[in-house]
């Protein structure tokens, strides 16, 4: 079932001025609830613009945007719903924090929601228990934390929202291998047991191929491709004209298919190149 529809999107930044830039161009796609959808581009593809009008940041300069079917833009003195409904993790969001404790800043969505106390309260410890921050932390002040413990109670401020869509801008930037697994197994986590929609943009396309049903790639501001992971990757030297690669593993795959080893060029991760190699060895 479609839980978000693109038509037609165009976004142009300082339209009218000597500065006018177009950002998104007749862009248009479809995402079904429940997916994790991956959407990576070269820098300057529109994705970060593209994320900020499915949460009702910016408004389409022209085509539309639905949420259930319904124009997001219907009535604009709702669209503070909207983003309740999308929920937005920014890039670095730690630097979006600002409370006294970590628990106000995860009870700031939810507060503004209209939740009563009891139901904040139940929001809180169960999103701060999806990114493993303890209960004995919420009471301390989120600049006390950890750099990755930031980034886990910036995430939770939008999970305690209980939003119908995540959608999570660069997550793991900046975070070193074993913070970026753990967040990344965290989101899967929260995934498969809120059975939402996410949306994950990453430059990491090891990321990408380990967790996203589908990727939405983006060129130039339009639509490149929308498939799934496996489809995606398979065609790495399309991806390479436009400034992508597909993960390492990957490459080293088709690499040796084209040398005449019988194994499948489209692993994605290093288990599945692993028994590939060793299945063809034996």
């Amino acid at each position: 079932m479609s839980l978000i529809r693109a038509e037609n999107i165009r976004f142009v930044y300082g339209e009218g001025t000597p500065f006018e830039k177009v950002a998104l161009d007749d862009l248009s796609f479809e995402i079904n609830e429940g997916e994790l959808i991956g959407i990576i581009g070269h820098t300057g593809s529109g994705k970060s613009t593209l994320v900020q009008l499915l949460n009702g940041l910016l408004k389409p300069t022209s085509g539309k945007i639905y949420l259930n079917d319904k124009n997001i833009w219907e009535n604009p003195k709702k669209i503070r719903n909207i983003r309740f409904k999308v929920g937005m993790v920014f890039q670095y969001p730690e630097y979006q924090l600002f409370e006294e404790t970590v628990y106000k800043d995860i009870a700031f969505g939810p507060k503004n929601m209209g939740m009563t106390d009891e139901d904040i309260d139940k929001a809180v410890r169960s999103a701060a228990g999806f990114v493993g921050l303890r209960d004995d932390q919420l009471d301390n002040s989120p600049f006390d934390l950890s750099g990755g413990e930031k980034r886990r109670a910036a995430i939770a401020g939008v999970i305690a929202m209980d939003p119908d869509v995540l959608i999570l801008d660069e997550p793991a930037a900046g975070l070193d291998p074993l913070g970026r697994d753990a967040l990344l197994s965290q989101i899967v986590d929260y995934h498969k047991t809120r059975n939402n929609t996410v949306l994950l943009v990453s430059h990491s396309m090891e990321d990408i191929a380990r967790i996203a049903d589908r990727i939405l790639v983006m060129s130039k501001g339009r639509k490149y491709m929308l498939d799934s992971t496996r489809n995606v990757f398979s065609k790495g030297r399309e991806l390479e004209t436009i400034g992508l690669r597909v993960p390492q593993i990957t490459k080293i795959m088709m690499m040796l298919r084209d040398r005449g080893m019988n194994v499948d060029p489209t692993a994605l991760t290093v288990e599945r190149g692993f028994n590939e190699i060793v299945n063809y060895l034996s």
